[in-house]
This record gives C-alpha cells, structure tokens and sequence, in this order.
C-alpha cells in the first residue's frame, strides 16, 4: 500500500481511504449529480420522442427514467442511473446517435451496465410506468 498525499492507496492507484469522492472532486460530486438530474428532467423525453422508434432498449430507458425518479431507490442507484440517463441526453457522445445502425449502442452499454448494478432496485412498478409511457408517447405534443 502506498500513500499518495494525505489518502491511502493500493499498487493499482485505488483510493483505499474512504476518500474516493475527494479524489473525484469532492464537493463537486454532489454539483455534478444535481446537474445529471436536472439534465435529465428537462430534455430525457424530448429525445426519447425523436429517436423513440430507433430504440430497440426504448422500455429499459424509460423504466430507469423512473426508478431514478422514484425517492425509494437508493442514492446511489439513482446518482447512477442519471448519469447514465445523461449520457444518453448528450448531444455528443462516444458513437454519435446520428450514425445509422451504431449511434445508440454506446448508450445500450452505458444504460445495461447501470441497470445491471442497480437491477435489485428496477421494480415492475417502474418497467409498468415505463410501458405506460410508451405506449402514449404518440399523444405528446
């Protein structure tokens, strides 16, 4: 184990201390998952609706939309699905979304590797509310 500044770390730079927030910005943290939630609430179903028909993984998006509402989920579980959720709101990302076929399959990765992390927390209530959805979003302005 080595020391690295005031934290402990092991061989492979991992924050063994109980610090790792710290070494990810620290007070920021907080800042930058309130911003993926705000993110996510203004602009998740404006682009939901524009590529809806392109996404074959359109339920699981919508069902953690709402797990990641819901105040009964977790912190942790929530700050992970908005960051997930971001990721698929950006404008720019790793595979851009125009790309016929590959566009969305960065994404796809992002949102099962959240889910899969999180999946104790994905109820049928939210999978419910996210068929729901779907099935009206024709009926949105």
């Amino acid at each position: 184990m080595a020391a690295v500044g005031n934290n402990e770390h092991d061989r492979a730079g991992h924050d063994l201390s109980g610090n790792a927030g710290r070494s990810l910005g620290g007070s920021n943290l907080p800042a930058v998952l309130a911003g993926n939630e705000k993110r996510v609430r203004r602009d998740f179903w404006i682009k939901l609706k524009r590529y809806a028909a392109r996404l074959p993984f359109a339920e699981d998006l919508v069902a953690a939309y709402f797990c990641a509402l819901d105040p009964a989920t977790p912190a942790r579980a929530r700050g992970l699905l908005f960051a997930a959720l971001a990721y698929f709101i950006l404008p720019a990302d790793f595979i851009p979304d125009f790309l016929a076929g590959i566009g969305f399959s960065d994404d796809f990765a992002v949102l099962m590797m959240a889910i899969g992390l999180i999946r104790a927390h994905m109820l049928p209530a939210h999978r419910a509310a996210a068929r729901k959805a779907l099935a009206s979003l024709d009926d949105w302005p």
